[in-house]
């Protein structure tokens, strides 16, 4: 959630960097949050005066009664009863201007970085590195889904009799190689500093809001209404949200956290040849990495997740590239993103893998994670996080690039957690 005060010194500003982000009616929404903030800032005032002369009328009954002018006590007292009904007016006044201010706020997007180009979709997107060679099949290589079939490791169909299409069931050898991936993905993450956490998969409301997924995602995800819970569609969520309503020391920065989880998604509105196989899943696996840090320290905490997501596709011996996100294709949280994709060699085409991003103040705002500077003073901390990795098109990629005649070699690096060099 954007900082009010930013609306308020900077409204020009604010507006012309959510256009970056094509948000629409711009002027309209920030005009809006000013007038709401300016409502709720003088009803706050008058308020604060019927109080004051409440606690004034309050005093003098005191005083009238121990000079025995009831008479002065009793008007006095009348006087209280009619500053409380309109307290209680000034109240409900208040708390609705309040409500209405906190939903505008919520529906606004977080400001694009600086660097960031406007763009209107992922065409527009600068490519700032790629794999200088990408793999050469023979005419007779399969698509993953293909080569799931063949070696039995993938069921798509079985898993649309279990629960529906996008919830696949892994075996045998497929189901050994998710988990060598998620140990594989977590044992780096600790190597490069980062503390391993198991948190829950469902989450309450509150920690939807606090780290944007709701409203903004409302549809996307999955809900139990009985509980009121979420379903994550990341462990991003859990994890930053551990820290909700906290004052952290300054010295303690920055908090580097990871874990594994399952994610749900609905992905409303997809189709085509982005959902077959492993493509796009309602349900995946998938390793996060999530930093808080000071402003003054993000974007180099930015550089480095950067580095440790482009090792671990090195290690894995994935072409990748990697994308500076335009403002037309950037999340409604994020600041700043690099999306790293890898070349499926089976379909001939990238495949998103991991998002790297930066929220400066965005998410911390709304979850009042602050910090204590070095003057002493509190302010609002930055929360970054990426995908380290997301697994289905890794293991899409891995299948199709590594495809033989005699089968599906493993990368050397994965072999001691699988116990295989092959499926076959």
């Amino acid at each position: 959630m954007l900082e009010l005060a930013k609306i308020r010194s900077d409204k020009e500003e604010v507006i012309l960097r959510l256009k970056v982000k094509n948000f629409h009616n711009a002027e309209e929404i920030v005009d809006k949050i000013i007038v709401l903030d300016e409502q709720k800032r003088k009803l706050q005032k008058e308020l604060e005066e019927q109080k004051a002369q409440m606690n004034l009328k309050s005093k003098e009954i005191g005083q009238f009664m121990a000079q025995n002018l009831k008479d002065k006590a009793e008007e006095s007292k009348q006087d209280v009863a009619q500053i409380k009904e309109k307290t209680k007016e000034l109240e409900s006044l208040l708390k609705d201007k309040e409500e209405e201010l906190q939903k505008t706020l919520l529906i606004v997007p977080n400001l694009p970085h600086v660097s960031v180009t406007k763009g209107k979709s992922a065409e527009d997107n600068e490519v700032v590195f790629q794999s200088s060679e990408l793999p050469k099949l023979t005419s007779n290589s399969l698509a993953h889904w293909d080569l799931c079939q063949k070696y039995d490791i993938i069921d798509f169909e079985l898993g649309n009799k279990i629960t529906g299409s996008g919830f696949p069931v892994y075996k045998g050898k497929g189901a050994k190689l998710q988990r060598a991936l998620i140990n594989f993905f977590l044992d780096n993450a600790y190597a490069s500093g980062f503390n391993e956490m198991q948190v829950p998969i469902m989450v309450n409301e509150q920690s939807a809001i606090a780290t944007g997924q709701l409203p903004d995602k409302d549809s996307q995800m999955y809900f139990a209404p009985l509980d009121n819970f979420y379903l994550i569609p990341t462990a991003e969520v859990p994890l930053t949200n551990i820290y909700r309503d906290e004052i952290v020391k300054q010295d303690s920065l920055p908090l580097k956290l990871c874990g594994y989880t399952p994610c749900f998604r609905r992905e409303a509105g997809s189709y085509g040849k982005d959902v077959r196989g492993l493509n796009r899943l309602h349900q995946f696996d998938k390793v996060e990495i999530v930093c808080i840090d000071t402003p003054e320290h993000s974007y180099a905490q930015l550089e480095f997740m950067k580095e440790h997501v482009a090792s671990l596709l090195q290690k894995l011996e994935l072409p990748y590239r990697i994308l500076r996100l335009c403002g037309g294709d950037m999340s409604f949280t994020s600041a700043l993103t690099f999306d790293f994709e890898t070349f499926s060699a089976g379909q001939n085409r990238w495949l998103e893998v991991s998002s790297v991003s930066n929220f400066e103040t965005f998410q911390s705002n709304r979850l009042k994670l602050r910090f204590k500077n070095s003057d002493g003073k509190t302010q609002l901390a930055h929360t970054l996080n990426g995908s380290a990795l997301a697994l289905p098109r890794i293991v899409a990629t891995l299948l199709e690039n590594n495809q033989t005649e005699n089968g599906i070699k493993i990368p050397k690096v994965l072999v001691p957690y699988t116990g295989f060099e092959i499926i076959n």
